[in-house]
């Protein structure tokens, strides 16, 4: 939450005037999502977001039957949350809109899509206290989500280029068995064509810009069922270290498949689409990240060291919100009331990044606030 809420930092716009740093670059590239294949630590902030979802299923289910909560009443409040996602990420996306911006791609969106389904993983698998129920899930969803890509037909000589978006040269484009996870030329992309057209829109849906698709909600779902596992390993551990043995484990397991799939051609890891090999590559990545921060809060009791963090993921929901909402309010505030050059105290150079860290500051601000007061926005 912390890296998506410090977007406001627009540190592309310094690398821009320092075109010859490779520090600029650097961070310019992690805080940027890659193109088409590979990642950057920008792009593992969906899947982590997605992988803590199922992480705290466990809990959540724990806590209703603590208070004798009856299936039905479980099930309810699931089907609730899902709406309250889908709709809130629709919302958040047509804030800039002359009318309802029907679109499934967006973070919040993805994760209420699937949750219902993770919600009856979690639910089943508690039920008969077996890993493999999930596991076996898992498989299913990404093989056939991997299948799926696959028997739709690669583009022929005739197709017409110009509905995609890109061009049939696109220095992104992969070749081979692997074309079959190209950008606006897949199955995902052909489902969307029919699918938002559905919905009232400006103009009709031809392709999405960022090569984003409604039905990557299904392998995000394997990143959620990915944190379920964790997240009941998490709640049952009787020992640290035999915990952290198991997460780094699965993780390189994770990682070594990914690569694997994706240097043979099989499945590439792309992100925009969520390819199989990206739901195992992030979820690799989570568990190694979960690790981290379990050995430094959990074990080493370091916990004072993350209290800005905690600030905003114990309001995960509103630093989203806000972060997503209410940048440019805060911004055009700022060029009021400080004047409409206030940022530029350093140069132009770093004007995005000094406007950007204030409203950051801001923004925490509000949530440390709602911390203190003890508001928390839950689903």
């Amino acid at each position: 939450m912390f890296l998506m809420m410090a977007e406001v930092l627009r540190l592309g716009r310094v690398a821009e005037a320092f075109p010859e740093s490779a520090f600029w670059a650097f961070l310019d590239f992690h805080q940027s999502h890659v193109p088409w294949v590979g990642c950057s630590l920008h792009d593992l902030i969906q899947p982590s977001f997605s992988f803590l979802v199922g992480v705290a299923l466990p809990y959540s289910m724990a806590s209703r039957a603590s208070k004798n909560q009856s299936v039905t009443m479980m099930w309810i409040h699931t089907i609730r949350r899902s709406l309250i996602l889908i709709l809130l990420g629709i919302f958040l996306r047509s804030m800039h809109s002359e009318q309802t911006n029907f679109t499934f791609e967006d973070t919040l969106t993805q994760i209420g899509m699937g949750y219902p389904i993770l919600f009856a993983l979690g639910f089943a698998s508690e039920k008969i206290q077996r890993d493999a129920l999930v596991w076996g899930a898992l498989a299913v969803i990404l093989v056939g989500y991997a299948a799926f890509f696959a028997l739709y037909p690669l583009p022929g000589p005739d197709f017409d280029w110009s509905q995609t978006g890109t061009t049939a040269d696109w220095e992104h484009n992969l070749k081979g068995f692997a074309a079959h996870w190209n950008k606006n030329t897949n199955a995902a992309w052909a489902f969307d064509r029919w699918f938002m057209n559905l919905f009232p829109r400006e103009k009709p849906f031809e392709f999405n810009g960022g090569g984003y698709s409604t039905l990557s909600f299904i392998p995000t779902l394997g990143t959620m069922t990915l944190g379920l596992i964790a997240g009941k390993w998490l709640k049952s551990a009787t020992s640290s270290t035999f915990l952290l043995k198991r997460f780094l484990i699965t993780a390189v397991v994770l990682l070594v498949l990914a690569l694997a799939f994706h240097f043979t051609g099989l499945n590439p890891i792309v992100k925009r689409i969520w390819t199989p090999a990206w739901t195992l590559f992030s979820g690799g990545c989570a568990f190694l990240l979960l690790s981290a921060f379990y050995f430094v809060v959990d074990v080493k009791d370091l916990k004072s060291w993350f209290f800005p963090l905690i600030v905003i993921g114990t309001n995960s929901i509103a630093a989203y919100v806000i972060a997503d909402g209410f940048g440019s309010f805060i911004r055009g505030s700022f060029k009021i009331h400080l004047g409409q050059h206030y940022d530029a105290v350093f140069g132009e150079s770093y004007a995005s990044l000094v406007s950007g860290a204030l409203i950051l500051l801001t923004e925490w601000l509000i949530l440390r606030w709602m911390y203190k007061k003890k508001i928390f926005i839950k689903i």
